[in-house]
């Protein structure tokens, strides 16, 4: 999936989440501050901030739930802001002009869709890292 497609799903996903409170943020807005949370400086997908939090068994064993097939493991706002760091949250809910918090919540379960989306159809962005183990053995040598 191109970040395009997996941003603007994610606009979507969000508004749904956030509801009627969404109502005064348009799509761009949205779609900016997604972008400016999950891309990296080239313009692909940035998983280091997800990644660096594998170290955590148990945010670990979350985050290998998002990349794997399968169900995703739900995830609540302060542990995704745990996972991508509260700085980036409240950079994103700042773009947008809502509370940190209520970001991180409406984010629980956008970002963990659009991880899924990007690497558990077997994407080139999981197939680069050498899937699930390499992702993991890179996590392990970054962390010794």
């Amino acid at each position: 999936m191109e970040l395009n497609d997996l941003v603007q799903m994610g606009t979507e996903l969000f508004k749904e989440k956030m509801g009627d409170q969404a109502a005064n943020l348009d799509d761009n807005s949205i779609m900016d501050a997604l972008g400016g949370l999950i891309s990296n400086e080239e313009g692909g997908l940035d998983l280091s901030n997800i990644l660096s939090s594998l170290q955590d068994s148990d945010i670990g064993s979350i985050i290998s739930s998002w990349i794997g097939s399968g169900e995703n493991v739900p995830v609540d706002g302060s542990t995704l802001a745990n996972i991508l760091g509260s700085d980036q949250i409240s950079a994103f809910a700042e773009k947008l002009g809502i509370d940190p918090d209520t970001a991180a919540e409406s984010l629980s379960d956008v970002v963990p869709n659009m991880v899924d989306k990007a690497t558990g159809d077997g994407s080139s962005i999981l197939d680069s890292l050498g899937g699930l183990d390499g992702i993991m053995d890179m996590a392990n040598k970054f962390f010794k």
